[in-house]
């Protein structure tokens, strides 16, 4: 009868410590996990938070970005890029909210109006361009954003003939045109990048990273 009081007893403790063994695995799994989960999610800030890009925005080359049209929801952004200038392609007054922020970050206002006509009425003024063009490449006015209303048609032409001037072939033209206006790519703003005439502006120093090869 001692004998089985005893098993039992020895039962009851193996028992016991098996568990507190199995608790103590388990313990040291779940704060691995919890370090790990800790390590793999940083906590961003609400400045991190707030920097939202404009519409269809991207980098152009060094010191030249475009986009769409910049609201105050995309002002934070715009701060990180530090621009000396903005270049306008609409015929429209420029917001005043727009101008405040303008004029509070020492950003110059560049405007050259070009209607937004649709096909088959699309007119594109090349003498505009080329004056678009002339600031564009002075890199006195870098950083410099470059925008339209949906930074595809207008400001597409002018990034296609800036690459054209970078002796970019037609064919890498048309693609990054159409990778921004997409289904609303038109056949006639590639034909406008086709014939527009470089030779003018050939003269004017240019100091792009496409360019250092």
């Amino acid at each position: 009868m001692k004998d089985d009081t005893a098993t039992t007893t020895e039962l009851i403790q193996n028992q016991h410590q098996k568990g507190n063994q199995e608790m103590c695995r388990a313990t040291e799994v779940v704060s691995t996990v919890e370090r790990v989960v800790d390590m793999s999610s940083p906590v961003m800030s609400q400045d991190e938070l707030n920097l939202i890009p404009p519409l269809n925005f991207a980098m152009v080359d060094n010191g030249i970005f475009r986009s769409g049209f910049p609201d105050s929801a995309n002002f934070s952004f715009l701060q990180t890029l530090r621009l000396r200038s903005i270049i306008y392609l609409c015929p429209e007054p420029y917001p005043e909210a727009n101008n405040e922020f303008l004029k509070s970050n020492g950003i110059k206002l560049f405007q050259f109006g070009i209607e937004g006509y649709k096909e088959p009425f699309v007119n594109i003024p090349q003498d505009t361009i080329r004056e678009a063009l002339k600031t564009l490449l002075d890199v006195r006015n870098h950083p410099v954003l470059i925008h339209c209303k949906r930074g595809k048609h207008r400001t597409g032409c002018l990034v296609g003939c800036l690459r054209k001037l970078q002796r970019w072939c037609l064919s890498s033209i048309f693609d990054e045109y159409q990778r921004f206006a997409a289904a609303k790519a038109r056949v006639s703003d590639q034909r406008f990048m086709e014939l527009f005439d470089v030779s003018s502006l050939k003269h004017l120093p240019m100091s792009f990273s496409c360019l250092k090869r």
